[in-house]
């Protein structure tokens, strides 16, 4: 049986990533299974554990880092987020290809463990128009304000990435995905 493929899924805050992943999960021909991220923030109202989020306390999230059971994990405003490990090796040991949607410094960790895994970084039509949909998401000046410069520092992080993929659509953008990934498998086998 063939090792899976890790899709690494990043890019700058609100810059669409979600929408994309999900083109990518219902795209059935790429059997990707979705790797569900930890986190300490509460849950909004429409989330569900176990679905969304594994939603835990702070002392949960320090021991899972602390027995290096978190493939990556970081902070914003003031909530922790992370990768369970375990999930991970288990579906890839077993031939699974599986999708990570994760902050653009948590990557480096992950290619450490992975060094074959496919990242892409989401990129947005300009700098412009993602302030413009991140304020026009947050009404909280302060939040749309920490968001804008979180966003700008990860777009400093694009030009690490090798795959790079414009959100102007993401039905479009989960297409080029697709096809870097079925590419990405190839080159593994040959």
């Amino acid at each position: 049986m063939s090792k899976g493929t890790l899709l690494v899924l990043t890019g700058a805050s609100s810059v669409g990533k979600g929408a994309i992943r999900d083109c990518l999960l219902e795209d059935e021909s790429l059997q990707l299974f979705y790797s569900i991220s930890m986190t300490t923030r509460p849950k909004k109202e429409a989330e569900k554990d176990g679905i969304d989020y594994y939603f835990v306390d702070r002392k949960t999230f320090a021991d899972a880092v602390r027995s290096r059971e978190l493939l990556e994990y970081t902070q914003f405003d003031g909530y922790y987020y992370g990768t369970p490990l375990a999930y991970i090796d288990f579906l890839l040991k077993i031939g699974k290809n599986v999708l990570l949607e994760v902050e653009a410094q948590g990557v480096g960790q992950i290619k450490l463990r992975y060094p074959d895994a496919l990242a892409v970084f989401v990129v947005p039509e300009s700098m412009e128009e993602l302030e413009k949909q991140i304020r026009a998401r947050y009404n909280d000046q302060a939040s749309a304000d920490l968001r804008v410069n979180k966003a700008s520092m990860e777009m400093e992080l694009s030009s690490l990435f090798r795959h790079q993929v414009k959100n102007n659509d993401a039905q479009q953008a989960k297409e080029e995905i697709a096809k870097m990934l079925v590419e990405h498998k190839a080159n593994k086998k040959g």
